[in-house]
């Protein structure tokens, strides 16, 4: 059975975990949207639920302002997330 994930909170996904390196703290997102850093995002799935602002971004290991849609970026989290969490960008 697959969740459904609300988007109440004028919320928009702009894209989905695709993978968490623990040691580092850095959540893999496949952007379905625009990113920039500055912006706050809010995570969810089975087991995460928070919010927290981009303070920077990062594509083949170079820091970057803007993470364009169909890259894979890296970002710094608070959290723990997994595979198939969902981001939005919270308004």
């Amino acid at each position: 059975m697959v969740d459904k994930v609300d988007k109440a909170d004028n919320k928009d996904q702009i894209g989905k975990i695709t993978h968490f390196y623990s040691k580092l703290g850095v959540g893999i997102i496949k952007l379905d949207k625009e990113l920039e850093a500055g912006d706050t995002i809010q995570i969810k799935g089975h087991t995460s639920d928070f919010k927290q602002k981009v303070n920077e971004i990062q594509f083949d290991h170079k820091s970057i302002e803007k993470g364009e849609k169909g890259k894979e970026v890296g970002v710094k989290l608070s959290e723990k997330v997994r595979d198939g969490d969902i981001v939005f960008i919270a308004k």
